[in-house]
């Protein structure tokens, strides 16, 4: 039987680099942006109620004279009821990798970066979530969604309330100038337009390769986040991993609501320890929800292949 150890390992220590470094979490850009864009600490609530004006005034108009002037009334305020919902990471740690992970045996320490990946574990949950369709009753309700013309958001029906829908482009198959150029006209009233374009990276790559190479402008805002981007109008377009496939978003982060519990943002409660194992417990904990109050400011193309 073959000894382990030769005569070098037997003396010789391994060199570890101190840095963790990430295999496997993907680039979450949205939420990164949600940071500073729309990011918004509520200190409680059964729910989130977002106020919506969806109607002019009915008695309107113009006049002469002693002409008799209406006084009816008529609906023109609701709200989009948006629930919270709850997101966790459990850290456990055994006594003994405890014991080992101790001294000048430790290189990194094993509690900060379990509690560090699994912050970026319900980072990573949250990017996926924005995109949702909502097939997750638990899970914040996504883009998916939102930006669409046929679902239900914040309690209110697209279908029948065609004030609540967005630009969705689902025949396009080609990626072109004009079909982007479109869907932001569709999704633009006045000077109030998307700030902020989404995609697959496919599609990211579709897009470059429209451009001239004098035309293609980078977004230093993003680009401090870490992220690159081109540009369209103005505003950055950025390849996302949590995008579903063929799809481009157009959104207004005007209108885009991340909300955060003020007492629950990505809070870690303390280590415990069960009266029958040698290990220590933590959770950390968010309560959050998304949501919008203007989908028709949004757009989207869901059916990019070529």
């Amino acid at each position: 039987m073959a000894l382990t150890y030769t005569d070098l390992t037997s003396i010789t220590q391994r060199k570890f680099v101190p840095k963790l470094v990430d295999n496997i979490f993907d680039s979450n850009p949205l939420l990164q942006r949600a940071k500073s864009k729309f990011y918004e600490r509520l200190d409680g609530g059964l729910s989130i109620m977002q106020p919506l004006a969806y109607a002019t005034t009915s008695a309107s108009g113009w006049f002469s004279g002693s002409d008799t002037l209406s006084n009816a009334d008529n609906a023109q305020i609701t709200s989009a009821e948006y629930a919270w919902k709850q997101l966790y990471a459990s850290i456990l740690i055994s006594r003994d990798d405890e014991l080992k992970n101790s001294g000048d045996s430790q290189i990194l320490s094993l509690v900060a970066n379990k509690v560090k990946i699994a912050e970026k574990t319900m980072a990573d949950t949250v990017g996926d979530g924005l995109y949702s369709d909502g097939s997750d009753a638990d899970a914040i309700q996504g883009l998916r969604d939102i930006v669409a013309a046929d679902q239900t958001v914040g309690g209110i029906a697209q279908s029948t309330n065609s004030w609540w829908q967005a630009q969705v482009d689902s025949s396009t198959t080609t990626l072109t100038m004009s079909a982007l150029q479109s869907l932001w006209t569709s999704a633009s009233i006045d000077n109030d337009s998307p700030t902020v374009i989404t995609a697959t990276r496919a599609n990211y790559d579709r897009y470059y390769n429209l451009l001239q190479p004098q035309q293609r402008f980078m977004d230093m805002e993003t680009a401090k986040g870490g992220f690159s981007s081109l540009m369209f109008n103005g505003a950055p377009f950025i390849a996302d991993s949590k995008v579903p496939s063929n799809h481009i978003f157009l959104l207004n982060e005007n209108y885009l609501h991340f909300w955060v519990h003020k007492d629950e943002e990505f809070r870690l409660e303390p280590f415990q320890k069960p009266t029958n194992q040698a290990v220590k417990v933590s959770k950390v904990f968010l309560m959050c929800s998304f949501g919008s109050s203007n989908n028709r400011l949004h757009g989207k193309l869901s059916a990019i292949t070529a």
